[in-house]
């Protein structure tokens, strides 16, 4: 037999325990807090660096590498993914150009970025290299610089040779806080330093886009999750 169905009176349709419950303030927040990025990069700075960032309504998986070709980088970040237990909230690749003035090089930074967007990843690229970013917390450039050039600057602001100390694990996992609490360090600067260099060279194809880097793209997402 049928089960019966109640018949709910018009004038009981407003009563409180009739109305369905709305997601907690807790509830939403806990969806909010349990989103995970991915990073993959190239190299131990980016691994440390970015999961230096004091996030909290999000969690950041980093990975490092080791150097490869910037399409094998994403072909590799596509076998994470898809062997994956979680579904992440967001993709990022971070790599560099490593201009060898070469067209081989070329060709792969331009269509490993092409490749990767075409698979929704982002990709926070520098162009010549991810020290530019740490360069930009203290000047602004548009001269096209090889890394020679960031290594020699960023050796006079820290008081070490960058290239051998400042790739050491030690410096690397304290580069964030180096750069937070030195006065004459701004990541804000940095942010708008690396936004005018992208909308300078954006029209460009992207081995020529030199000097650019869209990692301040990645932080801005990183700062929105930081603690205050």
């Amino acid at each position: 037999m049928p089960k019966s169905t109640r018949v709910i009176k018009k004038t009981d349709r407003k009563k409180p325990w009739l109305k369905k419950a709305k997601p907690t303030s807790y509830y939403l927040n806990s969806r909010e807090q349990n989103k995970t990025i991915l990073i993959v990069g190239e190299g131990q700075t980016e691994k440390l660096y970015f999961e230096s960032f004091p996030v909290l309504s999000l969690t950041v998986e980093a990975i490092d590498l080791q150097g490869q070709s910037k399409l094998k980088l994403i072909e590799s970040t596509e076998e994470i993914v898809k062997s994956a237990e979680i579904l992440y909230d967001a993709i990022w690749c971070v790599f560099n150009m490593d201009v060898k003035q070469g067209e081989m090089e070329f060709s792969d930074f331009d269509n490993a970025i092409s490749s990767g967007t075409a698979k929704g990843y982002e990709i926070a690229y520098s162009n010549d290299c991810f020290e530019l970013w740490f360069y930009l917390h203290y000047q602004f450039t548009d001269q096209k610089h090889h890394r020679t050039f960031y290594y020699k600057e960023l050796s006079k602001v820290f008081g070490l040779n960058y290239e051998k100390e400042g790739k050491s694990y030690e410096f690397c996992k304290n580069i964030y806080s180096i750069l937070e609490n030195d006065t004459n360090a701004s990541q804000l600067n940095a942010i708008e330093r690396a936004k005018t260099l992208f909308e300078s060279y954006k029209y460009l194809v992207y081995h020529k886009q030199n000097p650019t880097t869209k990692v301040y793209e990645l932080v801005e997402l990183l700062n929105e999750n930081c603690r205050k």
